[in-house]
């Protein structure tokens, strides 16, 4: 008797995920701390790094496809690079003379989450 149960749950269900290392995961905790001392520094309230964590999660719904396409999202939100070009952005635009405190804002959460996801050992996924 052939099981053919097997490749379709190949293709849903739980999320694979990659383990962090210590190394990744003390430096994950150290971004999210640093995170959280400027976002108050630069007046932002610091709830809002909590209130808006799991916005980010929403990259999750790729999975209802299948594990490539849920990789794939998951992985284009939970990294550096987006949110380091916010930054950029942000501070030319400042030197430019122009007011664009929602970049710092929204770069501010995006870094907590991904800083947090990586202390708390949520790594990169697989796309298999």
């Amino acid at each position: 008797m052939t099981d053919f149960s097997a490749p379709a749950e190949k293709h849903r269900g739980v999320a694979p995920f990659t383990p962090v290392s210590p190394i990744y995961r003390a430096e994950g905790a150290a971004i999210a701390i640093a995170t959280v001392v400027l976002f108050v520094l630069t007046g932002f309230s610091w709830w809002w790094l909590l209130a808006l964590f799991l916005a980010f999660d929403l990259s999750f719904i790729g999975y209802a496809v299948n594990n490539r396409a849920g990789a794939l999202g998951y992985n284009l939100i939970h990294n550096y690079v987006a949110p380091t070009v916010l930054v950029a952005v942000y501070g030319i635009l400042v030197a430019a003379g122009v007011s664009a405190w929602p970049l710092a804002f929204i770069a501010g959460c995006w870094f907590f989450h991904v800083a947090a996801d990586r202390a708390m050992g949520f790594g990169p996924r697989p796309s298999e």
